[in-house]
């Protein structure tokens, strides 16, 4: 007997381009995955391991396409003159689902991979009421080191300098009252140029005292979506089980 696979779609949202993916069975709690993608915008759609997780637990997704955003607060003109990529996965993209779906806070999960990994923990730590679950892969946390290296354009337009950069990274963004209850990162120890930053990351919400989960030592392939793919399975059932958590809990 063949499992059952949903359907990718594109959906417009606001003017922009977004990715969607309807699994066969959805969860009757309407949990809903946004994706923030990585520098390459690729689509999770692709790659098979994320399919056959978000499909196992019914999660509905949205990948909206930004470019190389950097999903920050500031304004990328590639991507829109006027709106930034944070302030549209918030102020567009979630009322879209709440449309679409019928699907609110908490019934929503961040997931991102790499420039999209960092940025799912930036917003997650900027807006934890409204994203309380978030989940990183091969997070690009200190992306002031591509300003440094001369090699990212959009950054240096968005910034003034590498230390403008590092003040906005997704590190000097956790309150120590105010927190995501549910985040996941890992990175592979041979990504050697975020490994060091996501190492950083889980010192710091350790001496904060702020709960999470993480996976610093499975080598599977480096900065790649080889590694990506390897780390589905536990990046997706973490979500969906602190989704869950969230439905029951009691405020």
């Amino acid at each position: 007997m063949h499992e059952q696979v949903g359907v990718w779609s594109e959906s417009t949202v606001a003017g922009h381009s977004c990715r969607v993916f309807e699994p066969a069975a959805p969860s009757p709690h309407r949990f809903v995955v946004i994706y923030l993608h990585c520098s390459r915008s690729a689509s999770l759609r692709g790659y098979p391991a994320f399919t056959h997780e978000l499909e196992r637990h019914g999660l509905r997704v949205i990948e909206p396409v930004t470019g190389q955003s950097w999903w920050t607060d500031r304004i990328w003109p590639e991507f829109d003159p006027q709106v930034s990529a944070e302030a549209y996965v918030l102020d567009r993209v979630v009322p879209y689902v709440a449309e679409r779906w019928n699907a609110r806070p908490p019934q929503l999960a961040l997931l991102g991979v790499s420039m999209g990994g960092q940025g799912a923990l930036r917003i997650a730590y900027r807006h934890p009421d409204v994203f309380p679950t978030v989940a990183a892969i091969s997070p690009a946390i200190d992306f002031q080191k591509r300003i440094e290296e001369g090699v990212d354009p959009g950054l240096d337009f968005m910034y003034r300098d590498a230390e403008d950069a590092r003040q906005d990274t997704a590190t000097l963004h956790i309150h120590p009252l105010n927190w995501p209850r549910h985040q996941f990162f890992c990175c592979d120890p041979s990504d050697v140029r975020w490994h060091e930053s996501a190492d950083r990351l889980r010192m710091k919400l350790s001496s904060l005292g702020v709960p999470f989960e993480c996976e610093l030592e499975t080598e599977a392939g480096g900065h790649s979506f080889e590694y990506a793919s390897h780390m589905a399975e536990r990046a997706i059932s973490f979500m969906a089980k602190s989704l869950e958590q969230e439905r029951l809990r009691v405020v």
